[in-house]
């Protein structure tokens, strides 16, 4: 088997790995993120992560947890796949000789250009997920300044996502909205991960050879450069999922610099950086899973 089908197949078992790990962390964040500021006098809808999975829970149940979890199910074999045969690919490129391992600032350069590749796919699939995290459950009944109203549900599921927005939001440009802040998440966000996973990996190990590394370093080396991720890049995906969500017909946002300026205007700093705990308790577990996944598979297929 070659390198890059090697690649393909070991992105594929980490992708499903990661994502079982972690998507109803990523379902609190979307929730966070996207919930409207109050006005003056009004509490928000959720007051904290844990509160935001009381109230999921009470209203849709487990299941709710895992809603919009099928759109990236469905691509996460080719997402995975080609973040780590891009980076695959640019390792071989950048290596000094065949078979020399790669410096920590090559790993950067390396995942930088992994980050490009993928941010073309992530676009549509984080739309569709962000729309379904985002909306209600069912028909339910919230309250807002102590009158009840309801909360139909626009979305059917991640094809009737892709439907909607094919039809009524300028075709395939409509799923592409939000390409530019998930480049400014993907590609400094994906340098940072594999840099830091190889620096790690050399330190732990003492020195460039980390083949002899067990599964407990691997999996600290995978869950700290996860959460590397988003320490560089939070608020570009902050912006990204309000930008994703904002209504076609009637925006609050113009793009993404005026969204980055209005949360921050409205919201102060803390605004850029809602969702943050879900996202860093996600991170951890999720990416160590999906490296550890990832080298085991690797390795297996020689």
């Amino acid at each position: 088997m070659g390198d890059v089908a090697k690649d393909l197949a070991a992105g594929t078992v980490g992708g499903v790995a990661q994502l079982v790990v972690g998507h109803p962390f990523d379902t609190i964040k979307v929730k966070l993120q996207s919930q409207p500021t109050p006005l003056p006098g009004q509490l928000a809808k959720y007051s904290g992560a844990i509160d935001a999975v009381r109230k999921t829970l009470a209203a849709e149940g487990a299941g709710g947890l895992y809603k919009g979890m099928g759109a990236p199910l469905a691509t996460v074999a080719a997402f995975n796949a080609l973040l780590f045969t891009v980076r695959g690919q640019m390792e071989t490129v950048l290596r000094s000789a065949p078979g020399a391992p790669l410096t920590v600032n090559q790993q950067f350069v390396a995942g930088a250009g992994a980050g490009v590749a993928v941010s073309f796919l992530a676009t549509p699939t984080e739309l569709i997920k962000c729309r379904l995290q985002a909306q209600g459950s069912g028909v339910a009944v919230v309250a807002e300044a102590g009158a009840a109203a309801t909360a139909a549900v626009k979305y059917g599921g991640p094809v009737d996502v892709a439907k909607q927005v094919l039809r009524s939001e300028g075709g395939i440009r409509g799923l592409y909205k939000g390409l530019f802040p998930t480049l400014a998440r993907e590609v400094p966000g994906n340098a940072t991960m594999f840099g830091v996973y190889e620096a790690l990996k050399q330190y732990i190990a003492g020195g460039t050879d980390t083949t002899g590394l067990g599964r407990g370093s691997l999996m600290l080396a995978g869950g700290l450069a996860g959460g590397a991720f988003w320490v560089s890049v939070y608020p570009t995906d902050v912006v990204k999922s309000v930008i994703q969500i904002d209504d076609y017909k009637n925006p609050k946002y113009s793009g993404s610099i005026d969204a980055f300026k209005k949360i921050l205007k409205a919201e102060g700093i803390g605004g850029l950086y809602k969702g943050f705990g879900p996202a860093m308790a996600r991170s951890v577990p999720a990416n160590a899973a999906c490296f550890l996944a990832y080298e085991i598979t690797r390795s297996s297929l020689g």
